[in-house]
């Protein structure tokens, strides 16, 4: 029952966001920016008590959550920010994975199903890379977030 509830929501807010690209990415962004506030949050008060005990970590600490709340309020009210943090990730994780395919086609002699797992790192990873592409305009990150949630939703209603 929990996951025909989970999945018609997620069917409709992914509609919703497929007709509304640009509000489905701005709550993604502010929500996602809401999240990383509380890490830098975190941060800065670890990095306050630790100054105590250790002053090299206490500063590192608060040196990284200076950083992230930067990057928490960047993303909170800047969506482009979040689009392009998006796609700049998509496109690293692609040229990691063809690097990792063509890692599993030259040692395809010491592993059985290195063939299939660096040609599958290959396509998957020049996926990544055009969905990174996209994803660098906010409109298209936006679609595909709501084709995320529509596809989710569905394969939740048939678990």
């Amino acid at each position: 029952m929990k996951n025909i509830v989970v999945g018609l929501l997620a069917i409709i807010l992914g509609l919703i966001v497929l007709a509304f690209p640009l509000a489905g990415l701005v709550a993604a962004s502010v929500l996602t920016g809401f999240v990383i506030l509380m890490i830098a949050i975190w941060l800065l008060i670890v990095g306050g008590s630790q100054l105590e005990i250790s002053k090299t970590a206490g500063i590192l600490n608060l040196i990284l959550g200076i950083i992230v709340l930067i990057i928490g309020i960047g993303l909170i009210f800047s969506p482009a920010l979040f689009a392009f943090l998006t796609g700049f990730l998509l496109y690293l994780a692609g040229i990691f994975m063809i690097i990792a395919g063509i890692i599993a086609l030259a040692s395809r002699n010491e592993f059985k199903n290195a063939t299939w797992v660096g040609i599958l790192g290959i396509i998957l990873g020049i996926l990544y890379i055009i969905l990174g592409t996209l994803a660098f305009d906010p409109i298209y990150l936006g679609i595909l977030i709501g084709i995320w949630l529509v596809i989710s939703g569905i394969l939740a209603l048939f678990e």
